[in-house]
């Protein structure tokens, strides 16, 4: 393996995530043969290296076949590997879906919008960052519309911290903000169809209606 790679490798596992701008994940995201070389090193370990285009960061897991042996068979290894609760974890899908649905929407809606105005010069046109349209949610609004079905204020607070000690979230203030890892770790496929056709339709319709109203100001298009 290459110093870089395993320097890559180490970074990874000892800061659990790092920047897509990062000079050694973006060589690992553009350059073939530098991937599959690690994509191999971590094969053998049961890693993987994860990441999408919408978010900002890029960290490791571990592949579907490792998994039970690490966590336990289905019946033992539940709904979660890192310790949460039933209503943390619906704490979770919750943020999940208020904070990165509509930042992914915003995002694919900025990139077409740049593409027709850009259609002149071809080539590919970068999403947004993360940074750039995801807008976070309001705590209060959050306790007033969860609080109840979510353990009331002192269970969701500890859940909440929890999770900002995990990385899905940032407390920032009255605002909950997209944490590195909340759009890495949520199987989208799985999750999307079942949360806006189920039960946070309607709430998420609400969220959509708000946002629309408030996005008066594009992002930019420099």
């Amino acid at each position: 393996m290459s110093d870089d790679a395993q320097t890559l490798i180490a970074r990874l596992l000892t800061h659990q995530t790092l920047l897509r701008k990062d000079k050694l994940v973006k060589r690992a995201l553009s350059d073939e043969v530098f991937r599959r070389e690690i994509d191999e090193r971590l094969a053998s370990c049961g890693m993987k290296l994860l990441d999408n285009v919408y978010a900002d960061h890029v960290t490791l897991g571990l592949t579907r076949e490792v998994e039970p042996k690490v966590f336990g068979d289905r019946d033992v290894w539940q709904n979660n590997n890192i310790g949460l609760a039933r209503d943390g974890v619906a704490l979770l899908v919750v943020l999940w879906a208020l904070i990165i649905l509509p930042k992914r929407e915003r995002q694919a809606a900025h990139q077409q919008v740049k593409e027709d105005q850009d259609d002149m010069f071809g080539g590919d046109k970068p999403l947004p960052t993360a940074e750039e349209a995801s807008m976070g949610l309001s705590y209060r609004a959050l306790l007033a519309d969860f609080g109840e079905k979510l353990g009331k204020k002192t269970r969701m607070d500890m859940n909440l911290g929890l999770l900002a000690r995990f990385g899905f979230i940032e407390r920032r203030g009255d605002m909950i903000c997209e944490g590195p890892l909340l759009d890495l770790l949520m199987d989208t496929d799985v999750l999307k169809e079942r949360v806006v056709n189920g039960a946070l339709n309607d709430i998420l319709k609400q969220e959509r209606e708000l946002a629309a109203a408030q996005d008066t100001v594009p992002l930019t298009t420099e």
